[in-house]
């Protein structure tokens, strides 16, 4: 059974509740955590003030950098180990969980560096007055993290708010939160400051409301859905505290007639089944211009056969989904689409061996599907790409902006004009030209517009999000 980390060490539950954990691939109970209550968030709040109070928040900018650089190290250290976690909480393949564990220690390393670089600056004003401009930290920040990556989500959210001096709680998902814990761990390892570093596991309408909803915090972070993402908001409002959402999307890739089929097909199979699409970022929807629609899709169809789902130690195309209840929803668009008479293009399959209990779903390519469907709308975060035709730039452009939300695009072309105007057309946080995704994409500024949510993520961006400007105005005559 594993307990919460607060204050630099493990601690029961106050109510004594526990809940089960278990593997996706199998469906088996492997541990149980301990449920979070209000009193343990309270604990965890009052550890991270006093660490933001006391040794954490002494430690100048380079000596937090050196330890968050070292802890960098650490994860490198246990590299093995945390796959295999990262593995069995989420079901991935281990091809993908060793990719996260790599971009965990990567945002270590880059947040490590960066730390002693967030620099003010002097604005020119009126004779006789000095005006400086300087970032510091909001002191404790909470942080409640998806079940999808766990890994990267805490190097990604925490690493960036700790790098500016804050202090943090972190609840994250029920679902998959062992590699947080062990994350935790080696941090207290490398010689973080007991309380720098806080996290309650629980259900996410008790501790993870309590996070959101305490007034000893002084900044949230939120990734989840937009449902949870608009309650989070509502709590921080009524403390009048900032925070940031990223809430998902419904992301497009748009093929025109002269994109290079040979690398877009491959990229545009793998943009849809990396995590078994369960990610925010994931290339739900694929736009083909008409005349060549029959004939890119094809192709991928030839590629979409070939996708396997499996167990993490197969390490195929896909694992299962994280819960019986996330199959049953991904299952629910695609039988939904299947009454509505929308064509199967191509499915994957289910490898053979795998355990009955596991929560597996079959990867799945639909088109042509009608503009305005449930298909076209709504995330799945599964294994499910719909395919849609366009007439001309235009259709293109108004196909992909006819969703609420508005995460990420990318624009298949040789045409360098049409390159621009499409991608500063496309409403989106990131728009990628002739490729999709970028291995974590650590140094690039990430987040959505409209149902996507608001604020910006990873490279220096993120450290803005997590400081507090002050404006300091010296009349010295």
């Amino acid at each position: 059974m594993t307990q919460h980390f607060i204050n630099g060490r493990h601690v029961a539950g106050r109510s004594g509740e526990t809940m089960a954990v278990l593997a996706p691939a199998t469906g088996e109970e492997f541990t149980r955590i301990a449920c979070g209550t209000a009193e343990d968030i309270d604990d965890a709040v009052k550890a991270a003030r006093a660490a933001y109070e006391g040794a954490w928040g002494r430690l100048t900018a380079a000596e937090r950098g050196r330890l968050i650089a070292k802890l960098g190290l650490k994860v490198l250290d246990h590299f093995d180990e945390l796959a295999k976690i990262e593995a069995q909480d989420t079901g991935k393949p281990m091809a993908q969980a060793r990719a996260d564990i790599d971009a965990t220690a990567r945002y270590f390393e880059f947040y490590g560096g960066a730390a002693d670089k967030v620099h003010g600056h002097i604005i020119p004003f009126l004779n006789g007055y000095n005006v400086n401009v300087i970032h510091e930290p909001h002191g404790v920040t909470g942080h409640i993290l998806p079940w999808n990556y766990p890994a990267q989500m805490f190097g990604r959210s925490l690493t960036a708010a700790l790098a500016m001096g804050n202090a943090v709680v972190l609840k994250p998902a029920e679902e998959a939160c062992q590699t947080a814990l062990r994350l935790a761990v080696l941090a207290s390892e490398v010689g973080f400051p007991d309380g720098a570093i806080n996290i309650v596991t629980g259900r996410g309408h008790e501790a993870g409301a309590a996070l959101s909803a305490h007034h000893g915090v002084d900044f949230m972070s939120f990734t989840g859905s937009p449902e949870v993402g608009r309650m989070v908001q509502h709590a921080c409002a009524e403390h009048l505290i900032p925070c940031t959402l990223e809430l998902g999307g419904k992301s497009p890739q748009i093929v025109f007639d002269d994109a290079d089929f040979d690398v877009a097909v491959p990229i545009v199979c793998k943009a849809i089944v990396q995590n078994t699409g369960q990610t925010c970022s994931a290339g739900s929807r694929v736009l083909v211009q008409s005349h060549v629609y029959d004939e890119f899709m094809g192709a991928v169809a030839k590629e979409f056969t070939k996708l396997r789902a499996g167990t993490p130690e197969m390490d195929l195309d896909c694992g299962p989904v994280i819960n019986a209840r996330q199959r049953g929803r991904v299952q629910s668009f695609v039988d939904q689409a299947r009454e509505a008479g929308i064509p199967v293009i191509a499915e994957g399959a289910i490898a053979q061996g795998v355990p009955n209990g596991g929560f597996y779903v079959t990867p799945t390519l639909f088109g042509k599907v009608p503009r305005g469907n449930r298909l076209e709308q709504e995330e799945v975060f599964g294994p499910v790409l719909a395919a849609f035709p366009f007439s001309d730039e235009a259709d293109a452009i108004k196909l992909a902006n006819s969703t609420e939300y508005g995460l990420v695009a990318a624009v298949w072309t040789r045409d360098g004009g049409r390159q621009q105007r499409v991608a500063k057309k496309v409403r989106a946080g990131q728009v990628f030209i002739n490729g999709y995704g970028a291995g974590g994409g650590i140094e690039l500024p990430f987040g959505g517009t409209g149902k996507s949510g608001h604020g910006r993520e990873k490279g220096f961006a993120a450290l803005e999000e997590f400081a507090v400007t002050k404006t300091i105005v010296h009349k010295h005559g």
